[in-house]
């Protein structure tokens, strides 16, 4: 008999602000993802997520989606600071968040560099504006990263057909252990040069210098990408955890890019419909052990402010869940859930700090109510106590809520 514990995250699929969003994330008390979404398609209809209980879990009813009798559902408040995929996803994993400090790069750009040149590395200031970013070893460039929350990220570029990724990972990993912002991000790719990444050099806020990670062609071919998380512990995560102790683990989606999964099968993509038919395929050739996966399409729909683009991507996603429960057993536990929020009406094209939902199918257990969590490191905390193996670094299991209370 096969046995699977399958977790689907809908990236950037929130349901209402966190309560302590107007402190912490001023605006976002305002956000709700769904809501927004249901706004401009009123009825729009999502039979299986209606059915797992995504209205149970968001509270009310529209028009084409009503309650659920049969649903096992819940919410899942952020533990993690901000409203973040990597280190929601790390959350997800189990690790205990720990708080980053916001720094633009210019308050530690000459730490870094001594630092580094400590290390035996070639290190030149590059300035803009009166900005300062970093050089490295001829090919490496080392900056504020201007897609994140400003002063969250730093990041390391280098065009790989001049330098390896993993000398270039070796510099990163240097600027990691010195840096206490929320995530190093580190990638690469081949056929630019540096001159694509000068051309790619931009200032926001008059405060923040670094390579757009777009316009510096690092994306076209032979992409690579490594994100180092502040505080992060990959050995006290499920993936680690399961593995070591013989469970298969397969990671899909962008989830299997920023979450470490030594041991086991990651599979990038993007496309939703892939992504959902992968899922699919994957759990099918698994005998037991865990899947997890990351429709990403969600939340570049909440970043391109699409109400439009995410019922579609909605939509897919409904499709393939469905056709992913018609083949699971008696054995299996699905769990679809997101990171954070990402309101495509709220007027800005960053992430959102909201609860997200919690819908849990199981076959021959319904009409759970597992309440609102507080973190969302209790779905890695019940994948391990499904598999009975050490508990992750944080997070409750929900597993007793599920299977033994009404």
């Amino acid at each position: 008999m096969k046995k699977r514990f399958i977790v689907i995250i809908l990236d950037g699929f929130g349901i209402g602000a966190m309560e302590d969003a107007a402190r912490v994330r001023p605006g976002d008390e305002r956000a709700n993802t769904l809501k927004s979404i249901l706004k401009d398609y009123p009825d729009l209809k999502l039979p299986t997520l209606e059915k797992l209980g995504l209205m149970n879990a968001y509270g009310e009813e529209s028009a084409r989606m009503k309650f659920s009798p049969e649903a096992n559902y819940g919410s899942c408040q952020l533990m993690h600071f901000g409203a973040d995929t990597f280190m929601g996803h790390q959350e997800i994993m189990g690790t205990l968040p720990k708080e980053p400090m916001i720094h633009p790069f210019q308050e530690k750009v000459d730490e870094i560099k001594y630092y580094l040149k400590a290390g035996g590395h070639d290190v030149q200031i590059m300035e803009n504006q009166g900005l300062r970013y970093l050089l490295v070893d001829q090919y490496v460039t080392v900056a504020d990263n201007l897609e994140a929350d400003p002063g969250m990220c730093y990041n390391v570029t280098a065009p790989l057909d001049f330098i390896s990724f993993e000398k270039e990972y070796e510099i990163a990993r240097k600027v990691r252990e010195i840096a206490l912002v929320g995530r190093v991000i580190v990638f690469g790719g081949n056929g630019n040069t540096m001159e694509d990444l000068f051309q790619a050099e931009e200032v926001k806020q008059n405060r923040f210098i670094g390579i757009s990670s777009v316009k510096s062609k690092s994306y076209e071919r032979g992409y690579q990408c490594r994100h180092l998380g502040y505080g992060v512990d990959q050995n006290v995560q499920a993936p680690a955890i399961l593995t070591n102790q013989g469970y298969s683990c397969t990671l899909i989606g962008k989830v299997a890019d920023i979450v470490a999964n030594d041991n086991g099968l990651s599979i990038s993509c993007v496309p939703t419909k892939e992504v959902m038919d992968l899922t699919i395929r994957e759990t099918i050739a698994m005998t037991e052990g865990f899947v997890c996966t990351n429709v990403q399409e969600t939340d570049l729909a909440g970043h391109s402010q699409s109400t439009k683009n995410y019922k579609e991507i909605l939509e897919i996603a409904d499709r393939g869940i469905g056709e992913l429960i018609s083949k699971l057993t008696p054995d299996d536990i699905l769990v679809v859930m997101a990171d954070h929020g990402n309101d495509p009406l709220i007027g800005h094209s960053r992430h959102t700090r909201e609860c997200v939902p919690l819908l849990v199918y199981k076959m021959g257990v319904t009409g759970r109510n597992i309440g609102r969590r507080k973190s969302l490191s209790d779905a890695g905390a019940s994948v391990c106590d499904y598999f009975n193996t050490m508990k992750p670094q944080n997070g409750e299991s929900f597993l007793y809520d599920l299977l033994h209370r009404k």
